[in-house]
């Protein structure tokens, strides 16, 4: 961090702060900063005051996302408990900062009668993690309603860009390195009748069909092409397979459930083990949704703590 500017922000910073905290997994080892910023402005201010080659991880809910447990060598952005405003603007569009829960941007269109946002009360993280990897539910996907989104770089410049700016497809969004979403624009249709039943029926769907209130991150794989990851896997035989206190979920085989004493690294191993297997059995490569990041832990060992 640029000396001159330490004593310049406003938001929570901490040293060495363990991962483990802030995951849907429940695992990973420290992260050598971690910092939650006040607001947009702070949160402007401390971007700027960062070394240029430090490494940049934003994390929302921890969904999607597996640390290593040597934990990650750089820098934490955590903007859940600030950047949550959601709003009807005047051009009928709404503005959710990406630090909103898309459970709660579904809410917030039902009560203004909105529809086609209620597949994000089946996406278990933020507005944040859904623009970066296009997340969906229920058959919706979140650029869909995407009419613009604002993005800050590393310089703490915030601009605003449109949706051919970015390449979209299934789970994926491709755009310039050192910029993140810290807002997007949506547009909606008016609710028509009924369309609140829908929603609890799939909700209750989901309940039933998936491990939920269970440590997971969610769905691992991506659906390949014409192919249902979860039908794949259990297809495979490796329902309910266990590695070490990992385990492939009975309830969903694209679910990998956590146990106190799992590490990351018998979930990374089981994550490997499940696509080897379902490569030689199918002959189909599973990409995962979920984002490994870090240092395994006898790397952190060798290289000793930094703060």
């Amino acid at each position: 961090m640029k000396a001159a500017s330490v004593q310049t922000f406003r938001g929570k910073l901490l040293l060495n702060e363990p991962m483990s905290k802030h995951t849907s997994w429940y695992l990973g080892g420290p992260a050598d900063r971690y910092f939650v910023p006040a607001d947009l402005d702070d949160l402007k201010t401390y971007l700027a005051s960062l070394e240029a080659d430090v490494e940049i991880l934003w994390v929302g809910r921890g969904s999607n996302l597996l640390v290593r447990d040597g934990g990650f060598r750089g820098q934490v952005i955590a903007p859940l408990g600030a950047l949550k405003t959601v709003r009807l603007e005047d051009d009928g569009t709404v503005y959710a900062g990406c630090g909103i829960p898309c459970s709660k941007l579904a809410r917030f269109c039902r009560q203004h009668k909105l529809a086609g946002a209620d597949f994000y009360a089946g996406i278990p993280g933020t507005i944040g993690g859904a623009l970066t990897m296009n997340a969906g539910a229920f058959g919706g996907e979140t650029w869909n309603q995407v009419e613009r989104v604002v993005v800050i770089n590393r310089q703490g410049e915030i601009c605003e860009r449109k949706p051919e700016n970015f390449e979209v497809s299934y789970r994926h969004v491709g755009f310039p390195a050192d910029q993140w979403f810290v807002a997007g624009y949506f547009r909606f249709s008016p609710q028509i009748e009924g369309g609140l039943p829908d929603i609890q029926a799939s909700l209750q769907r989901r309940n039933q069909t998936q491990p939920i209130g269970q440590r997971s991150c969610g769905s691992v794989f991506k659906n390949p092409p014409g192919a249902h990851a979860a039908q794949l896997i259990e297809a495979s035989g490796l329902k309910g397979h266990r590695l070490g206190t990992a385990r492939v979920s009975e309830k969903h085989a694209n679910f990998i459930i956590s146990e106190p004493g799992t590490t990351a690294a018998d979930v990374e191993a089981l994550i490997e083990l499940v696509r080897h297997t379902v490569k030689t059995r199918f002959d189909i490569h599973l990409d995962t949704e979920v984002r490994i990041v870090g240092e395994p832990a006898d790397l952190r060992s060798e290289t000793g703590e930094r703060p």
